[in-house]
């Protein structure tokens, strides 16, 4: 462990300094320097052998309507940048409850862990046991709407009604696309850089237009990648990726039970390592207005809202687009 440890260091300290904007400030392991909207609680979770930290909010509704929101994060975020969604939800009568997963934002982050989306949704569900709120209302965005779907499967007496946006795992990208190890997936990690980072968002996230609220999803990830333990980070992204690429969960949206309301904008074509696929079917990956209606037939009670000349972050690109539709489903 202690060589691992070095290792780790040593390789940080040799990404200090490529790619960095000027005055981009290191991001903490745990993002202990970044400062949450609302005050961040911990439970404890002895999982494979070890004992992890896993960081929420809880955020007070106003005037309580007695409902419960559960917002669950994407692959490059955290708990965060649910900010203005979750007090919204507050302002609306709903008690938000916002985690950031094992291996995210302010919680663990282990290197040594076999991860699953079905571990991710008893970890949340332990959250959720521990403040005994039996029914929630699940949002999920991105790899968050992967989980969100994985735990209205395993635990359907416990959702009230399902929303996914933009959520990734709408095809099975194994089918199409070679695999990659996790040594694979981390040799990629490990180059990333402010750059790449940024270059990747506005390319896929925000159609090359910039605007300065979208600096933080940039600057927290980058930050990481000047931090001399950043391989611990990289780490992590590797064995999610992972997870991602091998557990699907577009053979199972036929038994979701929940009311179900998918919020699709329609400029999206993410699709993992779409690059390594042969190039004839690139093209072809990540064509949300075509998987969101596909997956909209599925899933028994869905509704569908197309979000027109929006990417991958409704919420972040074109918020009034987002909370309508959302708060109209849940009072419904």
């Amino acid at each position: 462990m202690k060589k691992y440890i070095a290792s780790v260091l040593f390789l940080g300290a040799i990404l200090i300094g490529f790619g960095q904007e000027k005055d981009l400030k290191v991001s903490e392991i745990n993002l202990e320097n970044l400062s949450y909207p609302y005050p961040v609680k911990e439970i404890k979770l002895d999982i494979q052998g070890q004992s992890l930290i896993m960081a929420y909010m809880d955020v007070a509704p106003q005037k309580p309507n007695g409902k419960t929101v559960l917002l669950l994060h994407g692959k490059n975020f955290a708990g965060y940048y649910w900010k203005q969604t979750a007090a919204d939800l507050a302002k609306a009568g709903y008690r938000i409850i916002v985690p950031d997963q094992i291996g995210f934002g302010k919680s663990s982050k282990p290197t040594t862990i076999q991860y699953s989306f079905q571990l991710l949704a008893q970890n949340t569900k332990a959250i959720l046991d521990g403040l005994k709120i039996d029914k929630v209302n699940v949002l999920g965005h991105s790899m968050g709407g992967m989980l969100a779907t994985r735990f209205a499967l395993m635990y359907p007496e416990r959702v009230e009604k399902l929303i996914l946006e933009n959520p990734i795992g709408l095809e099975d990208w194994k089918t199409v696309v070679p695999y990659q190890s996790v040594d694979d997936w981390y040799k990629g990690e490990l180059k990333q850089d402010y750059k790449s980072i940024k270059d990747y968002q506005l390319k896929f996230y925000y159609d090359n237009k910039w605007k300065p609220e979208y600096d933080e999803g940039v600057n927290v990830l980058a930050g990481w990648t000047i931090n001399p333990e950043y391989p611990v980070i990289a780490k992590n992204a590797a064995l999610t990726y992972d997870m991602i690429f091998t557990q699907p969960v577009v053979y199972e949206f036929e038994n979701i039970k929940a009311p179900t309301l998918l919020i699709i904008g329609q400029r999206d074509r993410t699709a993992l390592a779409k690059g390594k696929a042969p190039k004839a079917v690139q093209e072809q990956l990540g064509n949300y207005p075509v998987l969101g209606r596909a997956t909209a037939k599925k899933i028994k009670n869905a509704t569908l809202v197309e979000i027109d000349n929006v990417g991958h972050l409704p919420h972040i690109e074109a918020y009034d687009k987002f909370i309508g539709p959302l708060l109209k489903f849940l009072k419904k």
